[in-house]
C-alpha cells in the first residue's frame, strides 16, 4: 500500500508565497504522474499542476507563471511552489501519485489528506 502525506498549508496574505511538500512512502515500481488538485468549498477538485516521472509538467490556465510543481523520485517526494497567490487560490490542496505497486501490472491512484491553503488579508 502506497501512503501519501501533504504539508506546508497555511494562511498567506494576497501576493504571498507557499511551498507545499508531498511524501509517499510504501512500496513502488514505478511511477506515471504526479500531481496536485484543490477543492474549494461548493467546487469540483480541480487539477492544479501534474508532473511526469520524466519531468513533463502541466499547469491549469490559472496558476500559469505562478506556479511551479517539481519532484525529487529517489526520495518520493513532489513539491509545489506557489508565488502570487490570491484569494482564490483558497482551497484543500491535494496530493495525488498515480504509480503502480510491485507483483501488479496497472495503474492506481493515491490520495493524500489534503492541506488547507488560505489567502486572506
Amino acid at each position: 500500500q502506497v501512503q501519501v502525506v501533504e504539508s506546508g498549508g497555511g494562511l498567506v496574505q494576497p501576493g504571498g508565497s507557499l511551498r507545499l511538500s508531498c511524501a509517499a512512502s510504501g512500496s513502488i515500481a514505478m511511477i506515471d504522474t504526479m500531481g496536485w488538485y484543490r477543492q474549494a468549498p461548493g467546487n469540483q477538485r480541480e487539477l492544479v499542476a501534474a508532473v511526469t516521472s520524466g519531468g513533463r509538467t502541466n499547469y491549469a490556465d490559472s496558476v500559469k507563471g505562478r506556479f511551479s510543481i517539481s519532484k525529487d523520485n529517489t526520495k518520493k517526494m513532489v513539491f509545489l511552489q506557489m508565488n502570487s497567490l490570491q484569494p482564490e487560490d483558497t482551497a484543500v490542496y491535494y496530493c495525488n501519485w498515480n504509480v503502480r505497486v510491485p507483483f501488479t501490472t496497472y495503474f492506481s491512484e493515491y490520495w493524500g489528506q489534503g492541506t488547507q491553503v488560505t489567502v486572506s488579508s
